[in-house]
């Protein structure tokens, strides 16, 4: 499974027509980055790991999930088109703002916690006032130590160590690893990864085992290319114990 400008056959070509002729949606996120501490910038990786916890807490909130819900159109009409993604920053009375408009808030752990917002997909030209005034770029953060290796049987979402990415653009990657795992999984496994409180680590993985994992049957994500890299560049691989892999993929 994978996101792709890229086609390479003509069901998918025609499948990605019509996803771009539907009306384009955008999914914000908002990480809370502050110029001092406490509480400061977020470590890199539990950014990156709350953003992917936090898209998943938007698909399955029962405001998007509940065909009566308020958020229930706006999240399939967004996954009718790309399933795109923008992470911006906010600080202080920009934070409270964003705060205060419909969404989730979601917090990491650790010495540095992230802190970030998700809200309802907007049309790419309908931002709310608060959110389109946020900076999008320039979103650097760094691990003030190496993570740690993922606990067994934790749902890891693995970066191409290929790739050099801003904190930003990982973000957004990581949270649509998160979303294809969640559409591979059945509804048990589904409430079984909610319940627990959707428990991930994000992991660069190693160079040796990289192509593996792309062809383990895993889902794979495929950068549609409007910012930093190239188009159809596999960005994340989403390993969930739930998932099938392909014999002689993975490990």
């Amino acid at each position: 499974m994978s996101t792709s400008d890229a086609p390479s056959t003509a069901p998918a070509a025609r499948e990605a027509a019509d996803r771009d002729a539907a009306p384009q949606y955008v999914l914000p996120l908002v990480v809370r980055i502050e110029r001092s501490a406490p509480p400061g910038p977020p470590a890199r990786t539990d950014a990156l790991q709350t953003a992917a916890r936090a898209v998943l807490v938007m698909l399955s909130d029962e405001r998007a999930t509940d065909p009566g819900g308020d958020w229930h159109r706006a999240v399939r009409d967004w996954q009718d088109g790309r399933i795109r993604k923008v992470v911006r920053r906010a600080r202080g009375a920009e934070w409270r703002r964003a705060g205060a408009l419909p969404g989730a808030t979601v917090t990491g752990g650790g010495e540095h916690p992230a802190e970030v917002r998700v809200f309802p997909p907007v049309p790419l030209d309908g931002w709310p006032r608060d959110l389109a005034r946020l900076q999008v770029s320039g979103t650097e953060l760094e691990d003030p130590m190496p993570p740690a290796a993922p606990e067994p049987g934790t749902p890891v979402l693995w970066l191409n160590p290929e790739l050099e990415m801003s904190a930003g653009k990982a973000m957004a990657q990581a949270g649509h690893g998160a979303q294809l795992a969640w559409l591979a999984l059945d509804g048990a496994a589904r409430a079984a990864w909610r319940a627990a409180g959707f428990p991930l680590a994000v992991r660069t993985a190693p160079r040796e085992r990289w192509e593996r994992l792309t062809e383990s049957g895993l889902p794979v994500v495929r950068d549609a290319g409007f910012t930093e890299i190239a188009p159809g560049s596999a960005t994340v691989v989403a390993e969930h114990p739930a998932l099938p892999v392909r014999q002689g993929g993975g490990d």
